[in-house]
């Protein structure tokens, strides 16, 4: 028997079984180690740019000095964050945003007149979210609501 014929198309496939096991190695080692972490960095830098321009929304929904008013703005969230959903709160003037991966979240000190008295509440991401403020007897009440 002739097995001259045979040796090229075993040398091929040799071949290419050591090219998928180099590609299956380099993709094992990118999902286990380097695409969670870009995913985690990722995800915190859209916690802080949602919520910097949730805050800017409720700064803005602030009225000038009138004696009374309320004014309801709405406020664009994204639905989750690295695939996962989050909570927004209150803390001393400050939005905290809370997630599950606790790599990710935020915090931004809101730049508030001295006339506001309170600041209150919170927003889930699975919700649609805007901000309610009060004026009435010199005094402004900012609170976080659902729409």
């Amino acid at each position: 028997m002739d097995d001259r014929g045979v040796a090229p198309v075993v040398g091929k496939a040799l071949e290419a079984g050591i090219v998928l096991l180099y590609v299956g190695a380099v993709a094992a080692a990118m999902y286990g180690s380097v695409v969670p972490d870009y995913r985690t960095t990722a995800g915190d830098a859209v916690a802080e740019r949602a919520l910097a321009a949730a805050a800017e929304d409720v700064e803005a929904a602030i009225p000038a000095e009138v004696r009374e008013a309320t004014v309801r703005a709405d406020v664009t969230l994204p639905a989750t964050i690295r695939g996962r959903p989050y909570t927004v709160a209150v803390e001393n003037r400050t939005l905290v945003l809370a997630h599950p991966d606790p790599e990710v979240g935020a915090r931004v000190r809101l730049a508030l007149p001295a006339s506001v008295t309170a600041v209150s509440g919170s927003w889930s991401s699975g919700t649609p979210a805007a901000v309610l403020v009060v004026r009435e007897h010199g005094e402004t009440v900012v609170r976080l609501v659902a729409r």
